[in-house]
């Protein structure tokens, strides 16, 4: 036995036995202007805490007070707040895929059965994950995914989250796989409103600047948003892509009314898969640069985004309706608040969409893992500023 698999078998040995006895309890860590809170259920984001223009901590994240609404939501409406998704993060054309010669077959959870959706019935999101470790400033999570949905093989996964002074989010998503070759995505789901409700305008993220220098190309999809194989460019002096173009600093909500059937059928708003194309000086999974840059002019609060990965999925929260009430540490007002349509926005750091059915598209480095292979990492790192 290689002294690597004797490690890894030593790890999930530990893993396995410091199960977590309450998959709802929270661990907070903190740091010079931030903190942080977590549970086990979906290795889960469910507060993060930074400083206003004015030195006031503010919520800058969606999610439920009581950690057993989380539970509750994903037997009812189902939204994802917060958590990691996978084992293969977003959609899978008609829930299939073939792997040297291997066709497996995952649950369509997804419009009427007709694609997969974040990795099938019951994802990473719904599974209670082992704290393996915890102190003041991290923690880390651990799940063993039993070829859970049909996926092929076993695969053990670690998430450490940790903040520091800046301050600094930082995501660490590492997977193994344990026997067979099979696609790996993994994507934290986090719901962010830099507003923090604080105020109308920071009731929805229609002001917020967004920019992406880096995603002038994007996936193009049908009226269900899964990838037609067409990779498309944002193009400003288009008025059939220029809603797209984030390239410089842009309101959400300048351009969201063109964004007609960009979400799908009958849908207006963002709900797309933007590519990063790093100067040629970096390197495509390079980590040295914003990748995109988010701010809110309710709060001052600007965050900025690195990752390894190339592909940002943006989603505006396009179906929120109004009958999810936001939490107690945005609630500024007598009346409750509650999250409207675009109250938010989701940035999903992760690969390109359904590359495991676009060989050409030339991602299976980055998407299929074997014993053999590097593991499977996704790293993101989220700086806080104050800006205006």
């Amino acid at each position: 036995m290689s002294p690597f698999i004797a490690l890894v078998l030593s790890i999930l040995s530990l893993a396995i036995s410091a199960q977590t006895p309450d998959p709802l309890q929270k661990y907070t860590i903190s740091a010079p202007g931030i903190n942080a809170t977590f549970i086990p259920y979906g290795a889960r984001l469910t507060n993060l805490y930074v400083n206003d223009r004015n030195g006031v901590p503010q919520d800058v994240v969606l999610g439920y007070d009581d950690p057993a609404d989380f539970v509750r939501n994903d037997q009812t409406v189902l939204t994802y707040f917060g958590p990691v998704v996978g084992r293969y993060a977003n959609r899978i054309k008609n829930g299939t895929f073939t792997i040297q010669g291997v066709t497996s077959q995952i649950p369509q959870n997804d419009n009427m059965g007709r694609d997969t959706l974040h990795g099938g019935n019951i994802g990473y999101d719904q599974r209670n994950w082992t704290v393996v470790a915890a102190n003041a400033s991290s923690v880390t999570f651990s799940l063993l995914d039993q070829a859970f949905e049909g996926f092929p093989g076993n695969v053990m996964t670690y998430a450490t989250y940790s903040v520091s002074a800046g301050p600094r989010w930082t995501s660490r998503l590492v997977s193994i796989p344990l026997d067979e070759p099979t696609p790996i995505m993994l994507a934290t789901h986090v719901y962010w409103n830099l507003g923090a409700f604080v105020d109308p305008t920071g009731s929805t993220i229609l002001n917020h600047t967004l920019h992406m220098p880096y995603a002038a190309r994007y996936i193009q999809i049908d009226n269900i948003e899964v990838p037609t194989g067409g990779i498309g460019s944002v193009n400003r002096n288009d008025n059939s892509t220029s809603y797209l173009d984030f390239t410089s600093p842009k309101q959400i909500g300048r351009d969201i009314g063109s964004a007609i059937n960009g979400c799908g059928y009958n849908c207006t708003g963002y709900d797309n898969a933007f590519i990063l194309d790093r100067p040629r000086y970096s390197g495509p999974e390079a980590s040295d640069l914003s990748m995109l840059t988010l701010r809110s002019n309710s709060t001052g609060i600007q965050m900025d985004v690195y990752t390894n990965q190339q592909s940002l999925q943006i989603y505006t929260c396009d179906n929120t309706n109004g009958t999810i009430p936001v939490k107690r540490s945005q609630q500024h007002t007598g009346d409750t608040t509650y999250v409207e349509k675009y109250g938010c926005v989701v940035i999903e750091t992760q690969q390109w969409i359904d590359g495991i059915n676009h060989p050409e598209w030339g991602q299976d480095e980055y998407q299929i893992y074997t014993v053999d292979s590097e593991p499977a990492v996704v790293f993101a790192q989220y700086d806080f500023s104050i800006v205006g």
